[in-house]
């Protein structure tokens, strides 16, 4: 057995007619030379038995055991040898429409504080913000095209912060479904808190450069976990280099990976790697509240004791940690999102419909558990969240991919159930999960020099949270789509490619079912 790499590595293959392992990260490719690996591995034996054979020193006295549990441990010895890497470089542009909107007559909500300007006016530059205030007090670039939003709603796009959207792993499809629903419902940029396989990182970049339509695509990639095996900060900081230096993800998830040391090696890492952490709830509040003393920048799953008080409330906001409760899969209580497939019409909806493949309906709506409402505790966690916000701490929007595009409504209703006023709720969807994903100095809120993602609603979600999901156009990155369609309306009109499941789609039946035909007998049975 031989130990090939500290980091990790994917795509394992052998090479030079099995003189050689390769091996891969991110974008870059390793190659371990077995014949070069053993001559470096004697030469470094022979080295260390000559150094020892020259060296007369006396045996060093064995301090006692009080004095040695003091000792820091020694640097970690370097291999012999280690992987050749070679970086493999494509470069592509970020997609960047070209033109000026001005999105005009509309209430904007715009996030910062509990600013919302009546009759407003946000230009748009290419894919940027570069105005908003109210209508005649914003200066209209010549030559701007004005589209008409008058007696409509402008919020922020959403941020869902924990945002599983897995498509079919391994072979890569040029348009995912999941993204369309996602953005078709205002979800502008995802973080994936673990996402099993590096595969998003491609998903990642074909978003980026225009190539696929969909929200912004972050994530940490798979989590850290037990199995990583940190024994040592040394040990975190080479597992954390595959997140830092070869798959870019600028976050990672702490995934119950060991006791209060190990995790606290791993942040300690972490902040050195400048990787924003977050971790897995584990439906443990007592390994949640060390978690948030240890400074973990967020939180995933619901704190599992209900109601919690003033102390837990308290360190919770003055912590600075964002804590994303995902209600659809509460801890403690039957999940949310049984609540909203029992209330509403899911399977019968049009544009969920339009979005999703009718057998993704079917497999997730059709059979499900049945609760009685009063069973649903959801409102009694969503009461901790209210009175976080209240103390000034942070809640995150968390989707958890239940009901790809739906979810995050949900989630927002959901936690609305606790008595978190309107506006706080639209934070939790936008500005809160910016600042959570270190991302607030570009999106979550509508201002001058942020990236143009906002969505535009009929209704006005201030006086019924419920409006969140009368969604009208969806902007991202400054590129306008209808929310029904997602056709593009600006800077060019362009319907959505034809999706390969709208062929696959049930056809109603041409003729009648065939019902029994019931006869009766001389003896006046019947029969069918």
């Amino acid at each position: 057995m031989k130990k090939l790499t500290t980091v990790g590595g994917e795509f394992l293959a052998w090479a030079g007619n099995g003189k050689a392992v390769t091996f891969a990260l991110g974008r870059t490719l390793f190659k371990y030379d077995l014949d070069a690996a053993k001559a470096a591995e004697e030469k470094e034996k022979k080295e260390a038995e000559a150094k020892k054979e020259t060296e007369k020193k006396p045996e060093p006295e064995k301090k006692p055991e009080s004095e040695d549990k003091d000792d820091k441990p020694e640097p970690r010895k370097k291999p012999a040898y280690e992987a050749t890497p070679t970086e493999v470089v494509v470069e592509a542009p970020r997609a960047k429409p070209s033109g000026t909107v001005v999105l005009r007559g509309a209430r904007v909500i715009t996030m910062k504080a509990q600013e919302v300007i009546d009759n407003g006016d946000i230009v748009v530059k290419d894919n940027r913000i570069v105005d908003v205030g109210r209508r005649g007090q914003v200066k209209l670039p010549a030559g701007a095209r004005t589209i008409d939003v008058t007696g409509k709603t402008i919020m922020p796009g959403l941020v869902d912060v924990h945002a599983h959207i897995w498509p079919a792993w391994d072979v890569h499809k040029t348009q995912v479904w999941e993204y369309l629903a996602n953005l078709a419902y205002g979800v502008t940029t995802t973080r994936d808190p673990q996402t099993a396989t590096t595969d998003v990182l491609a998903y990642r970049d074909l978003v980026e450069t225009g190539e696929m339509i969909g929200p912004r695509v972050f994530g940490t990639g798979p989590g850290v976990f037990s199995q990583d095996n940190v024994q040592s900060l040394d040990d975190a900081r080479d597992v954390l280099k595959r997140y830092s230096q070869y798959w870019d993800t600028k976050t990672i998830k702490q995934y119950m990976a060991g006791n209060r040391q190990q995790r606290q090696w791993i942040i300690m890492a972490a902040k050195e790697q400048k990787l924003m952490p977050t971790l897995e709830g584990g439906l443990d509040l007592k390994l949640n509240l060390t978690q948030i003393l240890d400074g973990y920048a967020g939180v995933e799953h619901t704190l599992p004791i209900m109601p919690l008080y003033k102390d837990v409330v308290q360190l919770v906001a003055q912590s600075g940690i964002v804590y994303t409760p995902t209600l659809l899969v509460q801890y403690g209580g039957p999940w949310a999102e049984n609540y909203f497939y029992q209330s509403t019409d899911v399977h019968g909806d049009r544009k969920m419909r339009r979005f999703a493949p009718h057998s993704d309906l079917d497999s997730t709506v059709l059979r499900r558990p049945w609760f009685h409402e009063q069973e649903y505790s959801f409102p009694l966690a969503a009461k901790v969240l209210a009175d976080i916000v209240a103390a000034g701490g942070k809640v995150g929007l968390g989707g958890h991919g239940q009901r790809q595009g739906i979810q995050c409504h949900w989630e927002l209703w959901a936690i609305a159930t606790g008595g978190m006023p309107a506006h706080d709720v639209l934070k939790v969807g936008t500005i809160f999960g910016a600042e959570g994903i270190g991302m607030a100095k570009d999106i979550g809120s509508i201002e001058k020099g942020k990236l143009a993602d906002l969505v535009v609603l009929d209704r006005n979600p201030l006086e019924n949270i419920r409006n969140t999901n009368t969604i009208r156009y969806v902007m991202k990155n400054g590129e306008m789509f209808e929310g029904d369609t997602l056709d593009q309306i600006w800077p060019q009109a362009k319907p959505l490619p034809r999706q390969y499941w709208w062929d696959l789609e049930p056809t109603p039946r041409k003729t009648a079912p065939v019902r029994p035909r019931i006869t009766t007998t001389s003896n006046g049975a019947s029969q069918k």
